[in-house]
């Protein structure tokens, strides 16, 4: 008998599987679909959020730690015991935004699940499997890249600003005109806030190009071939992503050039194994 996905022209020649019938659905069914899984998502980041908003106060006194730590590393110099308040509001917004995006934290998983069922269809059957490990390893790089962040890069950043920072101003300052570091809690907050985040997207690299290599957009071949550009990119993904200043910069542009390079390697193993199964078809 000859396979079943043969075609006529070639009746012994098997061909890849086809995507999954589910994905021809017609146009409005598709922007229902893209309803529900936005819906879903909005439904998990409010429990997300309810959640967050409990312990927004914890939440804040731990991003205060690498700025506390980065105080008392330097008696020496006329620093600010403490965050100052600039407005009525600023304390309520603060809290408000801790549990906001600490919410986005805690509904990852289902927001990437969510985003994962809206393009499954769209993928072979096969590749519709990975629909929970894509989940999972998502919420999982995304914690990975906050929390390295947190331990390495935020006290190291706080340290250098601060020192800086009081040096310049005494720099600047005049007799008539005197000039102290003065620190808020609304700045220091988004501040912390920015470069948090940055990391987490960032370690999400090797998954994108893993899901990339699986559907065959990319090959380890053009990524290598790619490599020195991105160098460049990846300095300037950290301007973006990240403060002003240039620790904070190569804090993020490193880890970026060892994960697309991790990812190369993700990608040759990914690519050589997609093309021993179109060899033996």
């Amino acid at each position: 008998m000859a396979d079943a996905t043969a075609t006529p022209e070639h009746p012994d020649t098997p061909q890849p599987p086809a995507p999954d019938d589910g994905a021809r659905m017609p146009f409005m069914e598709h922007l229902r679909e893209l309803r529900d899984r936005i819906r879903n998502s909005v439904l998990a980041l409010v429990v997300g959020f309810i959640a967050a908003y409990a312990f927004s106060v914890d939440l804040l006194h731990l991003l205060e730690l690498p700025l506390a730590e980065a105080l008392a590393n330097h008696p020496e110099l006329d620093l600010p015991e403490g965050l100052s308040v600039l407005s009525m509001m600023e304390v309520l917004w603060t809290r408000l935004s801790i549990a906001f995006w600490a919410g986005i934290f805690i509904a990852s998983p289902v927001i990437f699940y969510q985003i994962w069922l809206f393009i499954g269809p769209g993928l072979y059957q096969h590749e519709q499997k990975v629909a929970i490990p894509f989940a999972f390893f998502s919420f999982v790089l995304f914690t990975g890249g906050a929390l390295f962040c947190y331990f390495f890069v935020l006290p190291t950043v706080c340290d250098f600003l601060i020192v800086y920072s009081t040096e310049e101003a005494g720099v600047i300052s005049s007799s008539a005109l005197p000039i102290k570091l003065n620190l808020t809690l609304n700045e220091y907050y988004a501040f912390a806030k920015r470069l948090l985040i940055g990391f987490g997207f960032v370690f999400e690299l090797p998954l994108l190009i893993f899901f990339l290599s699986i559907v065959g957009m990319v090959t380890h071949r053009s990524l290598w071939k790619f490599n020195r550009y991105f160098v460049v990119l990846a300095f300037i993904m950290s301007a973006i992503l990240t403060p002003p200043d240039p620790i904070s910069q190569v804090a993020m542009a490193g880890p970026l050039v060892i994960l697309y390079n991790i990812s190369i390697l993700i990608a040759f193993v990914v690519t050589k194994r997609r093309e021993a199964k179109q060899a033996e078809l």
